[in-house]
């Protein structure tokens, strides 16, 4: 996959692709770093665009506070003290 540096996120040859879902909501893609976004309007879906490239990038993303954990029904204890091994299925 390439990537697009989060300096290069308005460079003249980044190729996004925006659609209207007929739920609604929005979805960008960016064809050169090959990563997609939703939003519930087009500023929203390409914030979120912008936020992934610079996620993948290395220059984004944070890990998750135990409240927003906690929003996903998980104890956030638990989830810390869970191995990194793959269930058996998956391996």
């Amino acid at each position: 996959m390439s990537r697009v540096d989060a300096g290069d996120v308005d460079t003249p040859d980044r190729e996004i692709r925006l659609v209207k879902n007929p739920d609604g909501q929005w979805t960008a893609r960016d064809l050169r770093a090959e990563v997609t976004a939703q939003g519930q309007s087009r500023a929203a879906a390409l914030d979120d665009l912008d936020a992934v490239v610079e996620a993948i990038d290395g220059d984004g993303g944070r890990a998750p506070t135990d409240e927003e954990i906690r929003d996903l029904g998980v104890d956030p204890q638990t989830a810390g003290e869970q191995s990194d091994d793959l269930p058996d299925v998956l391996q």
